[in-house]
């Protein structure tokens, strides 16, 4: 049972916002908006780093699921991929969990910007992808499907993202998915290493569930609204003014946490 009796007022109101700040960034760009939950949590809400991560794989993954379920409506979902990934993802996400309670915060959080700055980079000079039919696209599972699916459950389980900006291209370029399709059968699989990587951190505690249901309530009401406005705004623009923002965060991560670690306060 969720409890909300712990949650402080503005807590429970800057969860809603940012929740529905992201899902519309989600609705609009099309994936990356999960990258910015941890930092929020982390520096707005307020949570520890390890909470921060457990709780941001609890909203990643029910942002995902409700993502997902029209793309299987609709044939988008490669089941055998999706399977492929999501098995060897569980013991990646397990060994990722593990490693983040071997490292300090500051550590984690430096990481983590070099990171945000590394796919804001790559989401500045992607180009848009041609539609693609979804159809009935056979795709051979090789050895290259799991190790795509443990370096992701890895990442997955250290920094609680989901891993979309890794797992969509790994489908196309390494898989030959259609694009649609790897889009269908990324959510599904970013869904699958989110569940584990809860299950991985409830052994340890900290998942705040009274704050990932606050972000989950804005983040479908955000998805709905950025859904809607997607078409009538150019998506080349608005993927670089969102790569911007992820970078500008992920240079203040890394500058804060490495002036810490290099003062010894890490």
């Amino acid at each position: 049972m969720v409890d909300f009796a712990g949650i402080m007022p503005h807590q429970a109101a800057l969860s809603v916002l940012f929740g529905t700040l992201i899902g519309l960034l989600l609705g609009l760009v099309g994936g990356g908006g999960s990258i910015l939950t941890v930092p929020i949590l982390v520096y707005v809400i307020g949570l520890e780093v390890q909470a921060a991560t457990a709780t941001s794989l609890a909203i990643v993954g029910a942002s995902a699921l409700a993502g997902a379920l029209p793309h299987a409506r609709a044939g988008r979902v490669n089941v055998r991929v999706a399977v492929a990934f999501g098995l060897f993802g569980i013991a990646g996400a397990f060994a990722g969990t593990w490693l983040s309670h071997q490292v300090s915060s500051a550590w984690i959080l430096l990481l983590f910007g070099l990171m945000m700055v590394a796919v804001a980079g790559r989401m500045w000079m992607r180009r848009p992808s041609p539609p693609s039919e979804a159809g009935s696209h056979e795709t051979r599972v090789g050895w290259k499907a799991p190790i795509a699916g443990l370096t992701v459950g890895v990442l997955t389980g250290f920094f609680g993202v989901g891993g979309g900006f890794l797992i969509v291209p790994a489908l196309v370029l390494a898989l030959d998915l259609p694009v649609a399709m790897a889009v269908g059968t990324s959510l599904v699989i970013i869904a699958f290493n989110s569940a584990t990587g809860i299950a991985a951190h409830v052994g340890s505690g900290g998942l705040d569930l009274a704050v990932a249901a606050m972000f989950i309530v804005g983040g479908l009401a955000g998805g709905v609204l950025g859904g809607r406005l997607s078409g009538r705004a150019d998506e080349r623009m608005l993927a670089r003014a969102f790569s911007v923002l992820v970078a500008l965060v992920g240079v203040y991560l890394v500058v804060r946490n490495g002036m810490a670690i290099v003062s010894g306060q890490a």
